[in-house]
């Protein structure tokens, strides 16, 4: 049971997003699969090179213990799964949240400064880390989205800041328990000579910054690929 351990997380963090995505009477999700899927395959294929690149360098690695045993282009067949299934539960939550309790989200003025604190922040961090890879990429991806989101003020932040902050809650038990928070071994380890050394539990801080890159990258593409009609 235990080389089923990461494909069992990526298979039911989907599940329950994903049936009700089906349900009519509210937000009928499915109704955007098209959009939806591409979105997250474009942003994935990103991730994806960007994930064979760490691997092949050591910057992280996956524990066979705890996987099926298939890989392809150095990546289990879980990690392909996870950028697939993953985006798509987690953004399932930002709106069902949109559609079920619409008023909470900020104002452009605090959503602005909000953008401009965070991309100085993160870029001071990247820069100052030039030496460690993954806190480079992580915290430079993230330091550029947000100034593309200054740069263009995408009213969808307003609200989406706040959703990620409930899709935190599913991603830090999931990525806690592939870090080796609830196993004798970690399924994804690190290399911590890439990374800041800092620890959310067992989560290095850098998946955070990554995550949110992630999935609000996907999340910019699906709204433009919905107004498209694709």
């Amino acid at each position: 049971m235990e080389k089923f351990l990461y494909l069992v997380l990526d298979v039911f963090s989907f599940l329950i997003p994903f049936a009700y995505s089906f349900e009519r009477k509210h937000l009928h999700f499915i109704q955007y699969w098209k959009p939806y899927f591409l979105a997250i395959l474009l942003v994935g294929l990103f991730f994806i090179t960007w994930d064979v690149y760490f691997t092949v360098e050591g910057v992280w690695g996956f524990n066979n213990r705890y996987l099926v045993g298939i890989n392809i282009f150095y990546l289990p067949l879980e990690e392909w799964l996870f950028f697939l299934l993953i985006p798509y539960a987690s953004n399932f939550i930002h709106y069902s949240l949109k559609y079920f309790f619409p008023k909470p989200k900020l104002t452009p003025q605090s959503s602005f400064y909000l953008s401009l604190l965070l991309f100085i922040l993160s870029a001071v961090v990247a820069v100052l880390n030039f030496d460690k890879i993954y806190t480079l990429c992580s915290f430079g991806l993230f330091s550029i989205l947000m100034l593309i989101q200054l740069k263009y003020g995408f009213a969808i932040f307003q609200r989406y800041i706040l959703s990620f902050l409930i899709i935190l809650i599913p991603f830090f038990i999931v990525n806690s328990w592939l870090t080796g928070a609830f196993t004798a071994e970690p399924i994804v380890f690190y290399n911590d000579d890439e990374n800041l050394g800092i620890r959310v539990g067992t989560i290095p801080l850098e998946d955070f910054f990554y995550c949110f890159s992630m999935l609000y990258g996907s999340i910019l593409l699906f709204e433009h690929f919905k107004k498209k009609r694709f």
